[in-house]
């Protein structure tokens, strides 16, 4: 075997790029299938309450209709603690735009018609959608994981922020963020005999089998889940939802016919979740020299009364400062409402908001620079769990940053920089991201005599460039040229793989495919070093890591930004970002530069435009499309500049990556808030930041 230069850290193009150009890469509803059938949902029509009566006799009646499926007639399903998964199995109603039925027909446009045509009466109840501090029925989540603490607490909080000589005590809010991926959740389900097969869009195709043999009661080898190329999901598709069981159970009543299912741009914004609005409130105390000596950080948010989800935005604050007095506290109000869930850096995206800015604060407050005061208060050990960290560059991604942005010599009195009538500000945030590893991954990898390799993992590409990524992985594991691997990702049919989501796709499946070149090398030492004429094949499970008990695992970074407010008017524009990063090693600086860039730019977007207009009147979200739920676009995006820190991690996994995906929306809005105060004078702690929040210092 010729042992190359090395793969990993080479700018290398995007496999499927020319595919997915040319339009010849097949998204989930695109599959050719034989003689599908269109499903459309019924949707209800009241908040919460009972459905008192159905009447689908003129839809049934409709040409092209092959069947309405509703409570009446689903398939009984298994009663699982997931009940955002257990529609149509009774009368009630949960929250307005649930699944309560659908109809099958021959064509999509005849399947939306025939459910106009059924009549449903309700019996409708008082719904409860108000999330506020005072709520009597507040709770804490459950806990995810040990290394996620919902409420922390070390020293006397109280006391040192009665004493303290500087403080900050503010609130802040962040906005109900819906999904919207470029290709909206689709699928396409097949009922044959005893099992089904999916064409599914997805994070993760083992976690749609596991989710749908539980609720069948089927064997996981019963059901196979295809998806070989995601077009966006951001943490939407990183766990199954109704849409897929509503199409299975549709499936079930047309055997042999594939039921192809894709969600309207307007029910995304009820069936796929969402980032949850939140409400924290930040205490900092400082001594006269600038050190913190307490922080308390409390979170409420909202979950549905269906499925327990908390967005955890106190998560990322016992990692980022050294202060002996520390409490961090979560909660939630189950509300009549859809259940949020994961959106790009769920907790830290949010968390790092509030407690940025509240740094900003207590910076300007203390006379301090703000980056001066970020590394006067860096931490040189876990602050909760006093661990050492495997590395820790968060001062110098701050410090490179100010050098690349040119911080040095800024005058921080805020609102006297001019230029043509706009008024112009700087900012800065730290950002932070763990190292996660889901568990469960394997890897199959196999070698013929003309010594092409071929990788078989059931991973996901949800549009990050892991098709490239996983293949430089795997290519400088097995220390071949990255065109002798032939990788086969997203189906069942290959060895399990954990979801895409969290940053952990390389870290979990790189770690698999290392394990088995590992083994690979030592099969073919058993033959000399020569590949057998019937070619080799190993399979290997992802191994444990010795070193997690030992260390602290974060990436961590520095976002900037340059802002200009029209000072008549309020407008805000975002001339330029700049984000500095410390993610271990860069598989591909190519893909790895885009997933910053997004990230930024989403930051961009939740600070200055996303924001779903809930109407409590009605519960449900009525800023339904594009046209309404503004999101930034090219023309909303100046420069953004994209670095990182060499960093060299041996104890976060063999590759010594981190993950690229998340990280770069932390912080980014905080970066912008600062940079607007700066420019104005006016403290927006309110996201997004709307001229309207601008207007009485204009």
């Amino acid at each position: 075997m010729t042992i190359t230069p090395r793969a990993m850290g080479v700018a290398v193009d995007r496999f499927d790029g020319a595919a997915k150009v040319r339009g010849e890469a097949r998204y989930a509803y695109e599959q050719p299938v034989d003689r599908p059938l269109y499903l459309y949902p019924l949707t209800a029509a009241v908040a919460t309450g009972r459905i008192a009566d159905i009447d689908c006799g003129a839809a049934s009646a409709e040409p092209g209709v092959v069947a309405v499926l509703t409570y009446r007639n689903a398939t009984r399903t298994a009663a699982i603690e997931d009940g955002e998964l257990r529609i149509l199995q009774s009368d009630e109603v949960a929250f307005r735009g649930q699944f309560i039925g659908g109809v099958v027909a021959e064509t999509s446009e005849i399947a939306r018609h025939a459910v106009s045509l059924v009549r449903v009466d309700y019996e409708e109840r008082p719904h409860d959608v108000e999330l506020r501090e005072g709520r009597g029925d507040l709770r804490v989540p459950r806990e995810v994981q040990p290394i996620f603490p919902m409420d922390t607490a070390e020293g006397d909080v109280d006391a040192a922020l009665a004493s303290a000589p500087v403080r900050v005590d503010q609130t802040y809010t962040t906005a109900w963020n819906n999904h919207n991926p470029i290709e909206p959740h689709t699928t396409i389900a097949t009922w044959t005999g005893d099992r089904f097969t999916f064409y599914l869009s997805t994070q993760g195709v083992n976690g749609i089998q596991a989710a749908v043999a539980a609720l069948f009661e089927l064997g996981p080898d019963r059901v196979r889940v295809i998806s070989p190329y995601v077009g966006g999901a951001f943490g939407s598709k990183a766990r199954p939802h109704a849409d897929v069981v509503l199409a299975a159970l549709a499936a079930r009543l047309v055997p042999d016919r594939p039921v192809k299912f894709a969600l309207t741009r307007q029910q995304m914004f009820s069936q796929v979740g969402y980032r949850p609005p939140t409400v924290q409130r930040v205490r900092l105390g400082a001594d006269a020299g600038g050190r913190l000596v307490a922080l308390a950080h409390e979170s409420i948010e909202p979950t549905s009364k269906l499925q327990e989800f908390a967005e955890h935005s106190t998560r990322a604050t016992p990692t980022m400062y050294a202060a002996p007095n520390r409490r961090t506290r979560q909660r939630l109000a189950a509300l009549d409402v859809p259940t949020p869930t994961i959106m790009r850096a769920p907790g830290e995206a949010s968390g790092m908001f509030a407690l940025e800015s509240a740094m900003d604060e207590m910076a300007i407050a203390c006379g301090l620079d703000p980056i001066e005061f970020r590394i006067r208060n860096d931490a040189q050990r876990h602050p909760h769990f006093g661990l050492p960290f495997s590395s820790r560059n968060l001062v110098a991604c701050l410090r490179e940053g100010a050098r690349r942005f040119g911080w040095d010599g800024r005058d921080p009195t805020p609102g006297i920089r001019r230029t043509a009538g706009w008024l112009v500000g700087t900012g800065v945030a730290a950002a932070t991201y763990p190292v996660l590893r889901l568990p469960g991954s394997m890897a199959t990898i196999r070698v013929g005599p003309d010594e092409r390799y071929t990788v078989l993992i059931a991973a996901a590409d949800i549009g990050t460039g892991t098709w490239t990524a996983l293949s430089q992985v795997a290519a400088d594991a097995l220390g071949v040229r990255v065109e002798q691997i032939d990788l086969r990702i997203g189906d069942t049919a290959y060895p399990k793989a954990s979801n895409e989501g969290g940053s952990s796709g390389i870290t979990s499946w790189g770690s698999a495919i290392c394990e088995a070149a590992d083994r690979l090398r030592d099969e073919l030492a058993r033959h000399g070093g020569a590949v057998p004429a019937d070619g080799l094949e190993v399979t290997a499970a992802m191994p444990e890591n010795p070193h997690i008990s030992r260390y602290a695992m974060h990436a961590f970074g520095a976002q900037f930004a340059e802002v200009r407010v029209h000072a008549e008017i309020g407008e805000v524009r975002v001339r330029r970002q700049l984000g500095v990063f410390a993610v271990g090693r860069v598989v591909n600086p190519k893909t790895a530069r885009s997933q910053l860039l997004g990230g930024m730019t989403m930051g961009l977007s939740m600070a200055l435009h996303e924001q779903s207009v809930f109407d409590p009147r009605f519960a449900q979200v009525v800023t339904q499309d594009l046209a309404t739920y503004h999101i930034a676009s090219n023309a909303d995006v100046g420069a953004v500049e994209v670095h990182w820190i060499d960093e060299d991690d041996p104890y976060v996994n063999p590759m010594g990556t981190k993950g690229v995906g998340e990280i770069g929306i932390v912080g980014a809005a905080a970066a912008i808030a600062n940079a607007v105060h700066h420019a104005t004078g006016v403290r927006v702690r309110d996201l997004p930041i709307t001229l309207d929040k601008l207007l009485p210092a204009a």
